[in-house]
């Protein structure tokens, strides 16, 4: 049995790591409701705050939470909103660390 995703540590990607299949992507998403994959590349998820602090607050537990994982997503933010977008730059789509980040994301939220 696979331990839930926001359970999981992210780990590097080491040596030739191919993206994952349509049929994985699907099957990891079911744990992150909010959450949807782009063009089999990135996951992205909108976040909406009531104001520019909350944005920002949210922004940096974020930030901590990728620097524990040693995996960053990209975010934009402005006021009262966040993008968060993940994929593994160094494989150019999604891996399973990429799923483990948003589950530990979204329980920020």
């Amino acid at each position: 049995m696979r331990k839930e995703l926001a359970a999981q540590s992210c780990s590097a990607c080491v040596g030739a790591v191919a993206p994952l299949a349509t049929e994985q992507q699907q099957e990891l998403l079911v744990e992150l409701p909010d959450w949807n994959i782009i063009d089999g590349h990135h996951l992205e998820r909108h976040y909406v705050f009531k104001n520019f602090k909350q944005a920002l607050t949210f922004v940096n537990q974020v930030g901590a939470v990728a620097e524990a994982e040693k995996h960053h997503p990209d975010i934009f933010f402005t006021w009262g909103k966040a993008t968060i977008s993940i994929l593994t730059h160094s494989v150019d789509g999604l891996t399973e660390a990429d799923f483990i980040l948003a589950a530990k994301i979204s329980a920020i939220s």
